[in-house]
């Protein structure tokens, strides 16, 4: 019996100080937490997969796996944060119809710039992307036609001479005809800037002035017409 209770003591002894430790004179202690972990879950940082059992793997693969980022796409409709480009981050107002199309030709203007920055950087991106079909001078007479895969593409410089820029952007966003969407493949801004290239195609490929800031000059006779028509 006295064998027993010596061996009961110690097992008092620990619950005793338990007991006592969870008795605390500050009223707003929480008093002792038994179980942390269910009381307070794991910070959870973005982009981190944490489906790794940390108990079945080692550091180096927890670590290596917590390298691949595992967020979900964005809900449909989101608009990505671009606090420097918000022009080019909001969504396309104007649908995929013949009246979006219209619309889009009387109403959408482009947010950036004539400069010869932009235009140089339109024409990398139409040599790149265009040529194909519509020719490195914007004649309709790319690879493409000239193999007789595609036929009757117009020119720039003749049916499409005059043709809005917002007609264009709907036709790269969308597709017309047989020309396919391109929004894939060009972002927003991208397909601006081609944009501004192919205004120069329309011009005969001739560039605008440009004053020493690579901004393009008004020429005289655009800005008598636009002075007569504010009269």
């Amino acid at each position: 019996m006295k064998t027993r209770s010596k061996q009961l003591l110690p097992i008092a002894a620990l619950t005793g100080l338990v007991v006592l430790s969870g008795c605390v004179t500050d009223p707003n202690s929480p008093g002792l937490e038994y179980m942390p972990d269910m009381y307070r879950s794991a910070a959870i940082e973005a982009y981190v997969d944490y489906g790794m059992d940390e108990y079945a793997f080692g550091w180096a693969e927890q670590a290596e796996q917590r390298l691949i980022q595992s967020a979900r796409k964005p809900v449909k409709g989101s608009i990505a944060f671009q606090p420097d480009a918000k022009e080019f981050a909001m969504p396309y107002p104007y649908p995929n119809t013949p009246a979006g199309y219209e619309a889009a030709g009387r109403e959408l203007t482009s947010p950036l710039a004539t400069t010869k920055a932009h235009i140089e950087e339109g024409k990398a991106i139409y040599t790149q992307m265009c040529t194909q079909c519509h020719g490195e001078k914007g004649e309709g007479d790319g690879a493409l036609s000239r193999n007789g895969h595609i036929q009757g593409i117009p020119s720039y410089s003749g049916k499409l001479k005059d043709l809005p820029v917002g007609n264009m952007y709907h036709t790269l966003t969308y597709g017309k005809g047989l020309m396919g969407s391109h929004a894939s493949q060009l972002d927003q801004r991208d397909r601006w800037l081609v944009i501004e290239y192919i205004k120069v195609l329309q011009n005969g490929g001739e560039l605008p002035e440009f004053d020493e800031a690579g901004n393009a000059v008004e020429s005289a006779s655009a800005e008598a017409g636009a002075t007569a028509m504010n009269d």
